[in-house]
């Protein structure tokens, strides 16, 4: 499809299809703020489904009953299904939800099936066989609120088996979505799933926590989108979470390359690696409120802008990881490649790093997994210690103001500094 045809992309995130109240006002949306050309709407799951979902896995994986939680995750989304569409299923008890063969009763009876063969091994494998309902299940009910057509974007997204981060085979997922949406977009709007993808022997995987964003900007480079669109709970890009600080400041426009970092750091608004194709192809991407969408929101694309109000960001349950040499030699390049092919082995993802003459550390996010996966990669060269619980603040864009305001009465475990950015790791 070639680029000035008006095309669209939507992105609408969990809160924003928490319920049928939710799901009933992005219908306004579309309707009443939606573009006169061809549109895409990637759809997350619905409010807190994916970690409800990673909860039933986890019993299931461990040997535990998990089918009262199911049955309130089911409960939950018949219950949006009937209060967004209006023809009855018999078969189902909930609204004919029927696309390419694929139904919401087809889909909640394969889920307790998946769920009945979980076993010890594979654990990253399986969980990417099991989270990925919570989008074909809010997808579908989307789809059947507005109307639209349902795609299953499994068979169009080409990845690698790096299972929970998989890697996009762009050639691949470029030659499938240029011959398979074009034809669809004639005929109208069409809703997917953010997040997921497909081998090439049929398994699920998945693109990372969080990772609908990235699925938008897949869609939208390979389509040669003329903008994508988030859709957020917050008025736009802000310099903060407003939860956290009550005095946020909102971007009206920001370039690629300040927000890149920023998501990198971990600011929540967009997947970090979302900003990279619509940059590649000059794709804008707006942040929108669907509370306000009259409101402009912040727009970002290739710009220059005047120094922006420092951006405060907070990442929890860290753990501080610290290796230091057994015979007391210095830390060297070798020592240091031995650890980071462990850390890419555990798939543990360095948030910030410090050494000293003896010592290594490093803070990632906590998976007890994860990090338990890595001292037996470890421990027989290094001595271990870390701590969990903690916090990590990156302010960017610091000043002395900022810094003194987020650091006081804080300890602080681990600091750095450069030209731009501030980090510290502290407790609690």
């Amino acid at each position: 499809m070639e680029q000035g045809q008006g095309l669209q992309v939507y992105k609408f995130g969990g809160a924003s299809v928490k319920d049928a109240a939710a799901i009933l006002n992005l219908c306004r949306i579309v309707r009443d703020f939606g573009p006169k050309g061809p549109l895409v709407i990637v759809v997350s799951a619905m409010g807190k489904t994916t970690n409800a979902l990673e909860e039933i896995y986890e019993l299931a994986y461990a040997g535990q009953a998990y089918t009262e939680k199911l049955r309130t995750l089911d409960q939950f989304h018949c219950g949006v299904a009937d209060a967004v569409a209006s023809e009855p299923d018999d078969k189902f008890g909930v609204p004919g939800l029927g696309y390419g063969g694929v139904t919401l009763g087809t889909l909640l009876e394969e889920l307790p099936e998946r769920l009945g063969g979980v076993m010890p091994g594979d654990y990253d494998q399986q969980y990417d066989q099991i989270v990925g309902y919570g989008e074909l299940l809010s997808s579908l009910i989307m789809a059947k609120a507005l109307g639209a057509q349902w795609l299953d974007c499994r068979s169009l997204i080409c990845t690698d088996g790096n299972w929970r981060e998989a890697r996009v085979d762009w050639a691949a997922t470029e030659r499938n979505i240029d011959a398979a949406l074009p034809p669809l977009l004639a005929r109208g709007l069409v809703v997917t799933q953010g997040f997921l993808g497909g081998t090439a022997d049929g398994r699920t995987t998945t693109l990372g926590r969080e990772g609908s964003d990235y699925t938008a900007a897949i869609l939208a480079y390979c389509l040669r989108a003329e903008s994508v669109t988030i859709w957020k709970d917050v008025a736009g890009l802000l310099n903060a979470d407003p939860k956290i600080f009550p005095d946020t400041v909102c971007y009206p426009e920001i370039s690629y390359r300040e927000t890149i970092e920023m998501a990198y750091y971990g600011a929540s608004v967009i997947h970090p690696k979302t900003l990279k194709p619509l940059a590649d192809r000059n794709i804008p991407l707006r942040v929108k409120s669907f509370l306000d969408p009259e409101a402009a929101g912040t727009l970002i694309h290739e710009c220059q802008h005047p120094a922006l109000a420092p951006a405060f960001i907070r990442k929890t349950d860290q753990a501080l990881l610290s290796f230091a040499s057994k015979d007391f030699s210095f830390i060297s390049e070798e020592n240091m490649a031995v650890i980071f092919a462990a850390l890419a082995q555990a798939k543990l993802k360095i948030n910030v790093m410090q050494n000293s003459a003896i010592s290594f550390s490093v803070c990632v996010d906590f998976s007890e997994r994860r990090v338990h996966q890595l001292l037996d990669l470890l421990r027989e060269q290094f001595t271990l210690h870390y701590n969990t619980g903690l916090t990590l603040f990156t302010i960017k864009n610091y000043d002395a103001a900022s810094i003194a305001r987020l650091t006081a009465g804080k300890r602080l475990l681990l600091e750095q500094r450069t030209r731009h950015t501030f980090q510290f790791v502290c407790q609690g």
